[in-house]
């Protein structure tokens, strides 16, 4: 048999990471107690294991996050309204699962993007498609997209992610387009796909910031009511990396 053909064969297949264990088994006579079947199992494992992790890959560097935020970096000691239970629960991803939308509000540097971006990376590990806007910079993307053409494109592919993060909501003034854009995407995805909004205005005053009663009466009713609510208190976490 020639194993350099059978290799290359795999290689050529894109099956990389089984022709890599193959070859090492090969040169170190690896693997020699092994029955057939554990050794496929073996191989078909590693190959498994590779791609997995390559989707993964991909999926955080197309989320477009501000940082890979790792549940385990999470701050629950000090004091700011996060209660560990509950959001150890959405970390499950239950609520992606039913749908679900989840609002993060809270004074500035009190943790809201880095907790839906926690969320967004753990969507991302478990094959879930996941986008990552400032909410500004939404806006801005969808009229270019609408000047250029392309927004059929824009919005199709918002319509494909089962996690859209808009961070920073209501820091701008919405104009018509603006609440349009809004009212077309929260309507699109209302109990078919979830989206986290994290926002520094209480929800309360939302229906002023989205202006014009109608839009933002929908808005809210398809938004609000199926959400899970956060709301962070106490100082800046960034003192804490205050240089001394």
């Amino acid at each position: 048999m020639n194993t350099n053909t059978t290799i290359e064969k795999m290689r050529r297949m894109r099956m990389k990471a089984m022709a890599e264990i193959y070859h090492q088994s090969l040169q170190k006579n690896l693997y020699t107690d092994y029955s057939i079947d554990d050794y496929l199992t073996l191989l078909i494992d590693t190959e498994w294991e590779s791609r997995q992790n390559r989707q993964i890959a991909t999926l955080i560097a197309s989320a477009g996050f501000k940082q890979i935020a790792a549940s385990s970096d999470i701050d629950y000691t000090t004091p700011r309204n996060l209660n560990k239970n509950n959001f150890e629960r959405l970390l499950s991803l239950e609520f992606l699962r039913n749908h679900e939308n989840i609002i993060i509000e809270g004074h500035t540097g009190t943790g809201k993007s880095f907790l839906a971006q926690s969320l967004g990376v753990r969507s991302c590990q478990l094959l879930h498609k996941t986008l990552f806007f400032n909410c500004s910079r939404f806006f801005d993307q969808a009229k270019l997209a609408k000047l250029d053409g392309s927004y059929p494109k824009f919005f199709k592919r918002l319509q494909k992610v089962e996690l859209l993060i808009l961070d920073d909501f209501g820091l701008t003034s919405m104009d018509y387009e603006n609440r349009k854009l809004l009212m077309d995407v929260i309507e699109d995805r209302y109990e078919r796909a979830s989206t986290i909004i994290t926002a520094q205005i209480p929800v309360a005053n939302w229906h002023a910031i989205i202006g014009e009663d109608t839009i933002a009466d929908a808005v809210l009713d398809r938004l609000v009511f199926s959400s899970h609510r956060i709301e962070l208190n106490g100082e800046s976490l960034r003192k804490k990396r205050k240089i001394k």
